[in-house]
Formats: C-alpha cells, structure tokens, sequence
C-alpha cells in the first residue's frame, strides 16, 4: 500500500508485528492538528486498508507527544481551499469518519498528549483507546464557536450517556486521563514510558485472533444501537453461520483438542 504522505507516516508491521499498521498524523509543530491536506491523506489510507483488506489491526496515533489538536482552523478551509463551500468540505471530512467507523479490523487510538475536537472525536471513533496518564480531551468546540463534529454528536452519547455528554460539549472543559476513564471514554491509562509496549502487546494479541469472526463481532456491537433484540439475535445468527464454514473455525476447534495455540489464517 501507499505509504508516503506528507502529513501522515504509514508503518506496516513485519515479524511479530505482521497484520499491524500504524498510522501517526505527522504535524507535531501543530500539535498534529488536521489541515485540508491530513484529511486527503487519511481519506487514502483508510480506503487503501479497507480496499487491501490484508491488515488484521490499525494502530491510530500522533507524533511528537500529542494525539491531535483538532482541525487545523488557522490554515485554509476542510478541503485546502479547492472547494469554496464549507458544508462540502465538511462532508469530505465526514466521509473520513465513516470510513474510520467503517473499517473492519480493530482500530486502536494510542493517545498521548492532547485529543482535542476532531482529535477526540477521531480517537472515538476508534475501537479501544489507550492512553498515557499525560493524556487530555476536550470536545473544544464550544470554545471556538463551533458544534460537535467528526461524529462526535453519535459516539460520545453513546459511550458515555447523553447528559454526560452534553456536559463535555456544552462546556468544552479538559479532561485529564484518569477523568476520561472514569467517564467510560478510554479503556485503559498506562505510564508513558509503557505506552507503545501496551498498545503493541494488545495490537499483536488482536493480529493473532480470527479475521473473520473479530470483523463481524465489531460490526454486531456498532450497530447493536440501532437493533432490536430480535434483529440483534437475526444478525449474530447470520455471522455464526459464516464462522462455521470458515477455515478458522475449523483450526480453533482442531487447536483445542490437540492442547495447542490456533493459527488462523483469515479465512
């Protein structure tokens, strides 16, 4: 796959790390903060992912010791000052948070630093997120005249409730790491220094896991607001019937009786 932009740097995994590709937003001078140009490079990288369909886990992350302050609103409009219309800017911009939702494999966010606006909502939009104790988040919006993006208004109320959530917007504070984990945003809070071993160790843990069957669990459980119990129990009637005709099922099951460790092979 690509692997050369300006504002992102593309690491696919090799050796122990094989299935794993990170993606680090490269702007450290802005605090990784997204221009028109970031938002091109991510749009490509994750179509080229969910086109290749050859990588098990996607590691999300910031260079330089923060995550992503936000768009970057001091430099030309969402769509690099080709598109003079804002809402179709914006459009272009949610188009990427679909296909961040979209992706199949597990998408971990390894958060250091600040995640702040799209940052958050990016972060968010991932399927676990990790982060260093000198982490923070803030739904900025409110502070910057702005409402919530990047999905924000659909994962957060999710995660965290609807009043809990309306808190974080409507007053745009920061919250440390520890707060974040109380309010249900991260999963986990590490040391710095024990960060990317965390994220690595999880990611290969993820790597080495069915393809297949963690894709469709991932799907089940996003879309699991948006079903009743019946379709729910439809839906994971229909995506166990899948698993027990793939190859993976069968190697679970032999590895089991034979007292061994699967391999599975994504099919």
């Amino acid at each position: 796959m690509r692997t050369e932009y300006s504002t992102l740097i593309v690491e696919e995994g090799v050796d122990a790390d094989a299935g794993i590709v990170t993606v680090t937003l490269n702007r450290p001078d802005k605090k990784n903060a997204a221009s028109g140009v970031m938002w091109e490079d991510m749009r490509d990288t994750f179509r080229q992912i969910m086109l290749l369909n050859v990588h098990r886990v996607v590691i999300l992350t910031g260079a330089g010791g923060a995550f992503c302050s936000g768009a970057d609103l001091w430099g030309p409009g969402p769509d690099d000052g080709r598109d003079p219309h804002w809402l179709n800017g914006m459009r272009n911009i949610s188009d990427l948070a679909l296909l961040l939702h979209r992706l199949p494999m597990p998408v971990i966010a390894k958060v250091r630093g600040v995640a702040a606006g799209a940052g958050m909502n990016m972060a968010l939009g991932c399927d676990l997120i990790v982060a260093s104790e000198n982490a923070r988040f803030s739904e900025i919006f409110a502070k910057r005249g702005l409402s919530i993006d990047f999905g924000g208004a659909w994962v957060l109320p999710r995660l965290i409730g609807m009043h809990r959530a309306k808190e974080l917007a409507f007053f745009a504070d920061i919250i440390d790491a520890e707060q974040a984990k109380e309010f249900g945003i991260v999963n986990r809070v590490v040391p710095d220094d024990e960060l990317d071993e965390f994220v690595a160790n999880w990611a290969r843990r993820l790597a080495a896991g069915p393809p297949i069957a963690l894709a469709q669990t991932k799907r089940l459980l996003t879309n699991s607001f948006n079903m009743t119990m019946d379709q729910a129990l439809e839906a994971e009637g229909a995506a166990q019937t899948i698993n027990f005709t793939t190859k993976d099922t069968e190697e679970a099951i032999r590895s089991f009786t034979e007292k061994r460790e699967p391999k599975f092979i994504g099919r």
